[in-house]
């Protein structure tokens, strides 16, 4: 520790701290326009300047560091003088049109001019002028240049932070202009953080544009919707109107940053394909009707499927009260074990469970990261989790962090990482199995006897060479001292996803054998998976991921519940698909998901979803999945209801309610306490806090939760470890390489569901659907960027646009799973990933009536 002492004030801080920091804690305010917090000073503006004794000039306070016993004076005439000076030099060309001005009222220029400027300025030249109008640098971000103060925020965010690169600086001087690629951003991620950080009116939001002042907006701190990383973001309403996001420095796992998704893409609660009323099938067509009518109906329907089996399906997305209520309601009132909580996949509780209870971490992000060495298995965080990528990123390039990848898509981090290896889809079980093998053979005796003899007792594979790719990473990970391991979600959706799941656990039990405190946290990539799971969204799991065989777990529910639950694990999706087709399935209840878009195989589900005796679905927005029900409930949308999240980290935080419920709409949970009525039964407790309460009293590493105690950054939720069972699962067969194209998906930067797919304004960002392969496979297909494509697997076929991908593995295609149009999961079949395909060059004719047609030729 070094003492500082400033303006009279002494304190201790840590070595390497600055005497901004310093001053901060110390409550002492010192103005800066160039610095930010999460990037290193720059001290370009030089209004942080301080008198330091000893020295003979001022010093920037942003960039200087503490020494031992450092006197600093932050407020003198002299001080005084200099920003003011400052402030007088930025003025001299600072357009005066604050009354026009979307940042006026919140401008960091006027708040420094307001308490340090001058009151009288000493130059009289005409104000330099680079554009006498705006320049849209893209559909979201517009600029006015001739009002930039040249602090560089913004570039070194897109940078630094971000990694897109897509701003930078002309010219020099006063006559700077910071600008686009050829004054575009088409290259950009599109997500406004350089909107955010910019302490003027140069860079602003164009969607917002114009409509509000910051003092006629209601703001409301909530979670974003869209991605599991659980970013906190400040909503702002006028007249109950939704207007724009922002974002708050010094809160949430975020800090300031958003994605594009979090920033521009929550106006999809104002969809016009918002369901206004409850609606019934009347001859073959779904009739609006008033809520009393639903109810006799639906009373009528559920009488007549009685005896036959019931299911449900909830959307991740969903706050922990709605997803807690509805397994209680599936439970108690159908007595069913019958629930699953994805619309993808059915994931693999046997072993899910004990992965999560022996490994998963509840931690800050931040500190999970902080490890000596992070391997990231599966998926893209570029686009699936984008701020957690700047994390990463941070982590990387900031505090040297060693950054591994195992993936079959490429991503931006592969420029940070240290070892990067491509797997096969599918042979990312294999891939670790060799990882594992080849730091059995590293580690050599550093393991216990009886360690060495389970393994290799289990794992024959001999470590691979040190010089290919899992070679590398087993070296990688036996000089770590520490180790984190992130696995993306997007490996569930393969048929080997519980032989992935058993080699990661293989892995991290041997990294807990080396000493290495392993650190695991899922990247999921909806905003609830994690308290979807803790919640008891899934057909062998009870509420706090214990067993649906536990009888103590089934007992104590049964006493605070009133009523017994089924002691047999229920069904997930594609069995209770499989009950539907079989024509045994009743009722089957969906909310707030459309598995008719996203599961794999849509001739199936489609046929399975028409053969359901009763379909019913309770949703905010009319999906393709409500096309085909029997009884459509319309539900409040994200927003319109209070609840929680638990985020990717485990962290619980409040999801605030920002609108009021539209048409004839009802908050989710009161349709609950509607169907439950419909059954002569009724659901205890039935308000938000109060299921919250129970949650904290019955749900395992809820349990001692307060809502009051949920504060600006939530709180964290516990792991309740489970004892290592110390067996190590055999490695599966080497996956053969295959001899044709192989189709794989999953999110993209701009969408990622059905959510974002509604909103307009993602919509303009977004890339036409597209289909990447490598340069080396469009070339041998005589295919060039642009293209027009068909994409044909053995049940289906679609059209999209190529985008040629030099950094993509060849022999793969992937196309985003998100847009609806091209109903991508009618080229798949069910248990079959990735999905054979072959790709051909649409042509196109021109009509004589002008228009231009694909013509789906050879």
């Amino acid at each position: 520790m070094v003492s500082i002492t400033i303006d009279g004030q002494t304190l201790e801080v840590e070595a390497g701290s600055t005497v901004l920091q310093a001053a901060r804690r110390l409550g002492i305010d010192i103005p800066t326009f160039c610095y930010l917090k999460r990037l290193p000073p720059l001290a370009s503006c030089r209004m942080c300047l301080v008198e330091i004794e000893g020295q003979r000039r001022l010093q920037p306070s942003c960039a200087t560091a503490v020494t031992e016993g450092m006197v600093v004076r932050a407020n003198t005439a002299l001080i005084e003088e200099t920003r003011s000076s400052m402030l007088d030099m930025l003025l001299a060309n600072h357009p005066l049109d604050c009354p026009i001005c979307d940042k006026g009222g919140e401008c960091e220029l006027q708040d420094m001019v307001m308490a340090y400027g001058p009151r009288k300025s000493e130059f009289h030249d005409p104000k330099r002028v680079f554009h006498s109008q705006d320049i849209r640098l893209s559909p979201v971000v517009i600029m006015n240049v001739n009002r930039c103060i040249q602090c560089q925020r913004c570039v070194r965010m897109c940078e630094e932070v971000v990694g897109a690169v897509a701003l930078g600086t002309v010219e020099k001087g006063m006559d700077t202009a910071v600008t686009g690629f050829e004054g575009s951003l088409a290259s950009c991620d599109q997500c406004g953080n350089c909107i955010e950080v910019c302490p003027v009116g140069a860079l602003m939001s164009f969607p917002y544009r114009y409509k509000a002042r910051p003092w006629d907006l209601v703001e409301t701190d909530t979670v974003c919707p869209h991605c599991g990383t659980g970013c906190q973001l400040t909503v702002g309403t006028r007249k109950g109107e939704f207007m724009r996001v922002r974002s708050k420095w010094d809160e949430g796992v975020n800090r300031e940053t958003l994605c594009v998704r979090g920033r521009f893409g929550l106006d999809f609660v104002t969809s016009r394909d918002r369901i206004k009323r409850p609606m019934i099938r009347r001859d073959g067509a779904l009739v609006p009707v008033s809520w009393d009518e639903a109810g006799d109906y639906l009373r009528r329907r559920l009488s007549a499927v009685e005896g036959k089996a019931t299911g449900g399906l909830a959307s991740p997305r969903l706050p922990n009260e709605v997803l807690y209520q509805f397994q209680k309601l599936l439970r108690t009132v159908f007595r069913t074990n019958n629930i699953d909580c994805s619309s993808r996949w059915s994931a693999p509780f046997d072993t899910l469970g004990p992965l999560v209870g022996g490994f998963y971490s509840r931690a800050p992000l931040s500190e999970v990261i902080g490890n000596d060495c992070i391997l990231i298995v599966g998926g893209n965080v570029t686009e699936e989790n984008p701020v957690t990528e700047y994390l990463l990123r941070d982590a990387a390039r900031r505090r040297q962090a060693g950054l591994l990848m195992l993936s079959a898509r490429p991503s931006r981090l592969d420029d940070d990482a240290r070892v990067v290896v491509r797997a096969v889809p599918s042979g990312e079980a294999a891939s670790i199995a060799t990882v594992v093998a080849g730091l059995v053979t590293a580690a050599g005796q550093a393991l216990p006897g009886n360690a060495l003899a389970a393994i290799g007792a289990t794992i024959e594979r001999s470590a691979a060479d040190a010089s290919d790719g899992p070679g590398r990473l087993a070296g990688a990970l036996k000089e770590a001292g520490s180790v984190t391991v992130l696995v993306s979600v997007d490996l569930l959706r393969s048929p080997d996803a519980r032989a992935t799941l058993q080699q990661i656990n293989n892995l991290l039990q041997l990294l807990r054998l080396l000493g290495k405190g392993p650190a695991m946290q899922f990247l999921f990539d909806r905003a609830n998976q994690l308290g979807a799971w803790d919640m008891g969204g899934l057909p062998a799991a009870l509420p706090g991921l214990r067993p649906v065989a536990d009888d103590a777990a089934r007992a104590t529910l049964a006493r605070n519940w009133g009523a017994e639950i089924p002691s047999e694990p229920g069904a997930g999706l594609d069995a209770m698909l499989e009950l539907c087709v079989g024509g045994q399935m009743g009722a089957l209840y969906i909310a707030g998901t459309d598995p008719l878009i996203s599961y794999p195989d849509r001739a199936f589900v489609e046929r399975a979803l028409g053969a359901a005796g009763l379909l019913i679905v309770q949703d905010a927005f009319l999906t393709d999945t409500a096309g085909l029900a029997e009884v459509v409930l319309p539900a409040a949308a994200y927003g319109e209801e209070p609840g929680t999240f638990t985020n990717n980290e485990g962290r619980i935080q409040k999801v605030r309610k920002f609108r009021e419920l539209v048409f004839e709409a009802r908050g989710n949970l009161a349709i609950f306490d509607f169907v439950a009525a419909l059954r002569n039964q009724a659901l205890q407790p039935s308000t938000q806090g109060e299921i919250f309460d129970e949650i904290a009293r019955l749900v395992s590493g809820y349990q001692e939760l307060t809502q009051e105690g949920l504060g600006a950054d939530g709180a964290f939720t516990k792991a309740v470890p489970t004892p290592p069972t110390g067996v190590f699962f055999a490695p599966p067969p080497v996956p053969i390489a295959a001899d044709r194209l192989m189709l794989i998906t999953g999110d993209c930067l701009f969408h990622n569901g059905y959510l974002s797919e509604r909103s307009d304004i993602l919509n303009t960002v977004a890339n036409d659907p597209y289909a990447a392969m490598s340069a080396q496979d469009a070339a041998q297909l005589g295919l060039s960027d642009g293209d027009q494509v068909i994409v044909s697997s053995a049940v289906g076929e679609l059209t999209a646009q190529l985008k040629v991908d030099r950094r993509f593995p060849d022999g793969l295609v992937f196309i985003p799973e998100n847009y609806r149009a091209l109903r991508l999961n009618s080229l798949m079949r069910r248990g079959e990933y990735p999905c054979p395909v072959e790709v051909r060059r649409a042509h196109s004719i021109l009509h004589a009536d002008g228009t231009d047609r694909i013509w789906r030729g050879v």
